[in-house]
């Protein structure tokens, strides 16, 4: 990635990712620094971005994700998750093999963004949903309602 591509990245996402730091971390000056270490991060994993993989916002959506994953972890304790809820799960496969990623991002975009961030945990990160709920510091059975909820949108968007 030139120092231009890396440019016109920051310019074009900055505020972006800034909004979504700031909707889950209420410390003024951890915000800055977040954004900034998103960024770094990016820069310096920049060669082993893959545009077949994943649209640049995705990838930053998920450098940015984890950035704020792991200052959660470093801020608060991890819950103790319930027992887990039966599941209802929907066939996940189907809806996303049918999607091209451009597709599923241009799809996950239009979720609300606690349903992306399950979604992005769990398919792009390979997280088990038990993880995705300590990772998101919320319950195994709201991460399961909040899945099957997500999919369905998808399903709908693309059927």
């Amino acid at each position: 990635m030139t120092a231009d591509e890396k440019e016109r990245l920051y310019v074009e996402y900055r505020g972006k990712v800034l909004s979504y730091i700031r909707s889950r971390v209420f410390n003024v000056s951890d915000v800055e620094d977040l954004c900034e270490d998103v960024f770094v991060r990016a820069f310096s994993a920049a060669d082993s971005y893959d545009d077949s993989k994943a649209s640049p916002g995705t990838w930053l959506y998920s450098i940015t994700k984890n950035t704020v994953i792991d200052y959660c972890r470093r801020k608060r304790p991890a819950e103790e998750l319930p027992e887990e809820l039966s599941d209802g799960s929907l066939p996940e496969e189907e809806i996303l093999n049918a999607e091209t990623l451009e597709e599923l991002a241009s799809a996950l975009e239009r979720l609300p963004t606690e349903l992306t961030d399950i979604i992005v945990l769990h398919y792009y990160d390979n997280l088990p949903l038990t993880e995705v709920a300590a990772s998101l510091n919320i319950s195994y059975g709201m991460v399961k309602i909040r899945h099957n909820k997500a999919l369905a949108l998808l399903r709908s968007t693309h059927g």
